[in-house]
């Protein structure tokens, strides 16, 4: 007989189960391949297609001649039937177009039984029609055996409806090829989607993402415009990345609209991010009601900035709940900064042993500072080996305040090529107590450059003590005419970051220069901030000047912080200015103070004084 296509052979047989599923963290499609062929997707899958309006109008033209016997009215109307819940009506009408060798009834019939719950008579009626072409039938037949676990026969099946255009079979396939990690996959996912299958569109855009993002976004559209909620997520992500921000929110409310938590809990930071805290609220709120832990701990932030604590611990409980685990990574460090040590060593302990390596660290550094420093080590550890760059600087303290600089030095450079500055500066200060100039050179630029005024000090310093001797200053050739050096930049940026030795040396660099405004400005500001040895330069550049009542009270600043030369200038002035018995103090200082040469210089004064005093 004529081949024939009936209602329920040109409607998409089986609606995937992965449309309404969960999805897996990264936004991978989670898919259960063994999910049942149910009653619900075989009827409404079935018959997606039919024209509804024309269903009594077709029951009654057809029943009259399926009744006589005729094979196509009898699918037809079998099928009509089937759609409407008639199981026992259909039946026998499928039965008889079956027997006269309707492939399309066969399908229905493997439909009907399926329903009744005789899979493996459905299964036969299937490959009857499979074999007669029906792409639909070799679908169902293979998403039966993918079912049993016979991944080679659903194969063939799912490759029999993929190659005869059938775009639930070319999905069915790609989904098998990629649960087993065979080729192919991108090929058939691409057919499916071609056709206007929404979550092939949205898997094929998953694969595509990486290699060519431009096609990958053309895809997620059109499944996001056929309602698809995950690839209107993953659109409005990529299109917040590439800064479009008003469009990226427009397809994070339509995907959080249709119930998507993640969308919902995105738009709420887009939202945040406006200046809209309420709006970002109610929507985070919405998502954290169904479930979004990252929702969750962003309203106990929130609450928790306003100082509403207990709504703040209420909502990071929320996040727990959801197995979200910065939840108790987030309460401990609410406990901690309202000083509930123990709740807070609790809570980090929770996030710990979950694998939160932030939470492992702050556990360690919690115990660390309780003494406990055997009980951080292994937490230290932990959150190292599970990449926390902070970990691993705090394990090269730990291990340089045990004297052991070798292990030490490890862990700093493991946090070094992490970027994390102050431990390139701790390599670069101990490649340069080796004798590694060069390879110090390297980290402590690299510390520089991420801000460390010390490094930039210590780079300046060993760039200064690497750089030949300075040409001798030609007859007539003005004094200071010289170009700055590389060294002389970086000791003016620590300088400039407030770094007292690196202002001291830019003032007596601006000095040998000539400038002694600058060197008093760079003095001054060293010696405000502390610094004996910029009290004493601007003492004596005051001096020079004449103004000795200002010199003394800045070498009597640095003379009471320790410093034994300006301990004898203000001996040497006193005794000028004929207070022996002041001189003798300053002097006895100055000796206390050292260097040796000035203790030295200091006994010769005090005994001149003492014999002044005498006479």
């Amino acid at each position: 007989m004529g081949d024939r296509s009936t209602l329920l052979e040109t409607g998409r047989f089986v609606r995937s189960g992965v449309e309404s599923g969960s999805e897996a963290e990264k936004g991978a499609q989670t898919v259960n391949a063994q999910t049942a062929l149910t009653d619900a997707d075989f009827a409404d899958e079935a018959f997606a297609e039919a024209d509804v309006a024309s269903d009594a109008e077709l029951e009654a033209r057809h029943r009259v001649a399926a009744d006589k016997g005729d094979p196509g009215a009898m699918s037809v109307l079998g099928a009509l039937l089937l759609r409407r819940g008639d199981l026992a009506g259909a039946e026998p009408y499928l039965r008889g177009a079956t027997a006269e060798g309707d492939r399309a009834a066969a399908n229905n019939l493997g439909v009907l039984l399926h329903q009744r719950g005789y899979p493996d008579e459905a299964a036969g009626w299937w490959r009857v029609a499979a074999v007669a072409g029906s792409a639909p039938a070799a679908h169902a037949l293979g998403r039966h055996y993918r079912e049993r676990g016979d991944e080679p026969a659903a194969e063939y099946w799912m490759r029999q409806a993929a190659e005869s255009g059938h775009a639930l079979g070319a999905y069915g396939l790609a989904d098998l090829l990629e649960h087993r990690g065979d080729k192919g996959v991108e090929r058939w996912f691409r057919a499916a989607a071609e056709q206007g299958h929404r979550e092939a569109a949205y898997r094929l855009a998953r694969h595509l993402r990486k290699g060519d993002p431009v096609e990958a976004e053309q895809w997620y559209r059109q499944a996001a415009a056929r309602g698809h909620r995950r690839a209107a997520l993953h659109l409005g992500a990529l299109l917040e990345a590439r800064g479009e921000l008003k469009e990226a929110g427009r397809w994070y409310l339509t995907s959080a609209k249709q119930g998507e938590a993640r969308a919902a809990c995105a738009l709420g930071f887009l939202l945040r991010d406006a200046g809209d805290e309420e709006s970002a609220a109610a929507w985070w709120r919405r998502a954290a009601e169904d479930g979004d832990g990252n929702a969750a701990n962003a309203l106990g932030a929130l609450h928790a900035a306003r100082g509403e604590t207990q709504t703040a611990e209420k909502w990071y409980r929320v996040a727990m709940d959801a197995g979200d685990h910065n939840g108790a990574y987030n309460l401990a460090l609410l406990c901690a900064a309202q000083e509930r040590t123990a709740q807070a060593e609790q809570w980090y302990r929770r996030a710990a042993y979950a694998g939160h390596r932030e939470a492992a660290n702050a556990l360690a550094i919690l115990l660390l500072q309780g003494g406990d420093a055997e009980g951080a080590e292994p937490w230290f550890s932990k959150a190292a080996e599970a990449g926390s760059v902070d970990a691993a600087f705090n394990l090269g303290i730990l291990f340089a305040s045990r004297d052991e600089d070798r292990t030490a030095l490890k862990w700093y450079e493991r946090a070094a090529s992490a970027g994390h500055t102050d431990a390139a500066l701790q390599v670069g200060i101990a490649l340069v107590r080796d004798g590694e100039e060069r390879a110090a050179e390297r980290h402590l630029r690299c510390a520089a450059g991420g801000g460390s005024a010390e490094a930039a000090f210590r780079l300046a310093a060993l760039l200064e003590s690497l750089a030949p001797p300075p040409e001798p200053v030609a007859l007539g050739e003005p004094v200071g005419g010289a170009a700055r050096t590389e060294s002389e930049e970086w000791y003016e940026r620590a300088a400039e970051q407030g770094h007292r030795r690196a202002q001291v040396r830019v003032g007596m660099l601006a000095a040998a220069r000539g400038d002694l405004a600058a060197a008093a400005r760079w003095y001054r500001e060293a010696a405000e901030a502390g610094s004996r040895n910029g009290a004493f330069n601007l003492g004596l550049l005051l001096a020079r000047e004449g103004n000795e009542p200002e010199a003394a009270l800045w070498w009597t600043r640095a003379a009471v912080a320790g410093h034994g030369r300006a301990a004898l200038r203000l001996g040497l002035l006193a005794a000028r200015q004929g207070d022996l018995n002041e001189g003798q103090k300053w002097c006895v200082r100055a000796m206390e103070l050292g260097p040796a040469e000035v203790s030295e210089r200091a006994a010769r004064l005090r005994d001149a004084l003492a014999e002044e005093l005498s006479a």
